[in-house]
């Protein structure tokens, strides 16, 4: 397997095939000498006009039952991303497009507010940016989450935030209102507190102190905040799992959660090279112990087992993240109660008289 580092600020400088693609191309050298250094990769943003902006599912590994996610792929560049297949969908790679050629919903603030408004909506709390992240950088110029916070609010509508983004303090008085109807909590990814290892695993991302400061100043103002490990990759940041839970309670995270690392599709290509391009003396030892916790396999997409993994490595994993949770006092990552009967639709009552 060939070594090649991304471009600077990307996670991954690889674009492995669509696999929906009907043909495949294929580059050879032939001879001619080229300079090393990696091209820049622009970000080009696309626009879409969704059909709908709610998006539904039945797992039960997730503790929500449906989603709003205004992006489609995502500046933040996380070489280990779940959702980097799904761009497949869009006749684009999982690899660097991924990260670079992303798409809009511009019209999802309008999408939302008739998905809430229909007759026969009942309301369960709202996963916002849950599969790219909602405060990606191209969010200061879309400003697309915060509409989708601003009709959340109005409609009275609960809903859970993941991110590893500082800007969402942008949104402080949206957040902070809905937090005093116990309508919101705040997850950040803490993946580790090492800036270096932050850089070449999630380049785009704020840094792990930026994180934390982020948490403090969401618990000041009242927002419930949990810290979600993940993903946990043996040998490169599972040594962390109690020093990032300890920090991230002193920010004020009063719950917490941990996923073991998942490489369903294209990822496992993309995460391997990028692991023996970072890590070539122990790129084997990771993926010896991925496999022994994923039944001998890159991945296992079986419900119950495939955030957390089994075997030895996963149940000594789960062991210490409970061990560490009980000694910190945080709780379960679901502690949070949201409360879905204020919701109220603009008008709505008003039709009823």
């Amino acid at each position: 397997m060939s070594l090649i580092l991304p471009p600077r600020g990307r996670g991954t400088a690889s674009n492995p095939h669509n696999r929906f693609a009907p043909t495949r191309s294929q580059a050879e050298d032939d001879g001619w000498y080229q300079d090393e250094t990696p091209p820049c990769r622009a970000t080009e943003v696309r626009v879409e006009r969704a059909k709908t902006v709610i998006t539904r599912n039945n797992s039960p590994d997730v503790g929500f039952d449906r989603s709003v996610n205004p992006y489609r792929g995502c500046e933040h560049g996380c070489i280990y991303c779940f959702a980097r297949p799904s761009h497949a969908y869009w006749d684009l790679s999982p690899g660097i497009d991924f990260e670079t050629r992303l798409i809009a919903k511009t019209n999802l603030a309008e999408r939302l507010e008739e998905e809430l408004s229909k007759p026969g909506y009942v309301p369960q709390p709202i996963a916002l940016g849950i599969n790219t992240d909602a405060y990606q950088p191209i969010e200061r110029e879309q400003r697309l989450t915060r509409q989708a916070l601003e009709i959340l609010l109005r409609f009275r509508h609960p809903l859970h935030i993941i991110t590893k983004s500082s800007l969402i303090l942008r949104d402080l008085d949206l957040l902070q209102e809905l937090a005093s109807r116990k309508l919101v909590s705040v997850a950040f990814s803490l993946t580790t507190l090492d800036d270096e290892l932050k850089r070449i695993m999630e380049p785009r991302t704020a840094s792990p102190g930026a994180r934390l400061r982020a948490m403090r100043r969401l618990h000041e103002a009242g927002v419930p905040v949990t810290a979600l490990v993940a993903p946990i990759i043996p040998m490169i940041n599972d040594m962390e799992l109690e020093r990032i839970l300890e920090a991230a309670r002193d920010a004020g995270a009063r719950s917490a959660g941990y996923v073991l690392l998942r490489l369903p599709l294209e990822i496992a290509e993309l995460f391997e090279e990028w692991l023996r391009s970072h890590f070539p003396e122990r790129a084997e030892h990771v993926m010896s112990l991925i496999r022994q916790s994923r039944g001998g396999k890159n991945y296992d997409s079986r419900f119950g087992s495939r955030m957390r993994g089994e075997g030895a490595f996963a149940d000594l994993l789960s062991q210490r993240f409970a061990l560490a949770r009980k000694r910190l006092g945080l709780s379960h990552r679901d502690g949070f109660n949201l409360d879905c009967s204020q919701f109220a639709p603009p008008g709505r009552q008003l039709a009823l008289l």
